[in-house]
């Protein structure tokens, strides 16, 4: 049988017009793509200059922010010296922070809102991806925990303000006056006049963030704060919001926040941190490129934010836009704290 016939010409025309504009359509992506990734706001400084280590069992690597990490670190290090997860070690390096009344940026003892309420917002999110989270919560010395919870026994991420202390008192967790005395003598006197200032670096601390590398080479982290002092009642800041105060990518690295929550906020910086480190940014230039878009996008010059980060290898980044920011590093049995490159000098 001969195939020279009219009908299979026209069946063999349609095949080449099919392929050919598959071909053209994969073409077309490819060129697209490529000049859609060059028109990112990524400098070229940062383009795939340095390739993201591949996934592997890197050195146990604990760091957090500001002087209550040293403390912090320690707790989160036991755990990780024994064999355990990254995630333990992130809620338990948080919680002495939470639970120490000298601490006035975090947990029990921090200062309260306008209306004399302490308010609490935190994150914990773990090597797979699962994130938990609680905002506006009151009465409750360890967020973290709660959010731990939210995390590993519900469908969902945040649960906010009452409906989370009802979650909380629900799962064993008990009510406790977290206004101390200090906390609202400050407050009281405060009052007298009623002035929101934020001030930078506050008594050289903040929102606590953790992140840890563990044996096995899995990353997690957590965030915890009270927030800012003397804030409007029902104000929540970045601390509980997953990519603005906190996100781990296991197969890249993390990356924390603290400071003025609002800006971090606006620029999603610790997922914006850590999706540089994806594209090839080491850490610390990724911490960099972050604070560049709020410098560039936002009114910052009396304000400070600080970002932390780790990538899969353990290589850390930091970077603040005011002086004064600092964090604390362990690895090992050496635990110290190291003051961060700032832009403003």
């Amino acid at each position: 049988m001969s195939y020279k016939t009219p009908f299979f010409d026209y069946l063999y025309l349609l095949l080449m017009k099919k392929t050919y504009f598959q071909m053209k359509t994969r073409r077309d992506f490819l060129k697209n793509s490529a000049i859609l990734g060059a028109s990112l706001s990524i400098p070229a400084s940062l383009q795939c200059n340095n390739p993201i280590p591949q996934a592997g069992k890197g050195e146990a690597t604990i760091i957090s922010t500001w002087n209550h990490g040293l403390p912090a670190n320690k707790a989160a290090w036991k755990i990780i010296q024994s064999g355990g997860k990254a995630i333990d070690a992130v809620e338990a390096g948080v919680r002495v922070v939470e639970s120490d009344p000298k601490s006035t940026s975090v947990g029990y003892g921090g200062l309260p809102d306008r209306d004399g309420h302490v308010t609490l917002d935190a994150c914990i999110m773990d090597e797979t991806g699962n994130a938990g989270s609680v905002c506006f919560l009151q009465d409750i010395e360890n967020p973290i925990s709660v959010a731990r919870k939210v995390m590993d026994d519900t469908p969902h991420v945040m649960l906010a303000g009452e409906g989370a202390l009802q979650f909380a008192l629900a799962n064993g967790f008990t009510k406790k006056n977290l206004l101390t005395p200090e906390s609202e003598k400050a407050w009281k006197e405060w009052t007298i006049k009623s002035e929101y200032k934020p001030i930078i670096n506050v008594e050289n601390h903040d929102t606590i963030g953790l992140l840890a590398m563990d044996n096995k080479g899995d990353l997690s982290g957590a965030c915890t704060t009270s927030g800012l002092a003397y804030k409007m009642h029902g104000r929540v800041g970045d601390s509980p919001i997953i990519g603005a105060g906190l996100y781990v990518d296991n197969e890249v690295g993390a990356a924390t926040a603290t400071g003025m929550g609002e800006l971090m906020m606006k620029t999603l910086g610790s997922f914006l941190v850590v999706e540089l480190m994806r594209q090839g940014a080491s850490a610390q230039q990724a911490c960099e490129e972050a604070i560049m878009r709020i410098v560039k996008k936002l009114d910052y010059k009396n304000l400070q934010v600080g970002y932390l980060a780790i990538d899969k290898a353990g290589n850390v980044g930091a970077y603040a836009i005011q002086p004064g920011f600092n964090y604390a590093i362990m690895r090992g049995d050496k635990n110290e704290l190291v003051d961060a490159k700032a832009y403003l000098k």
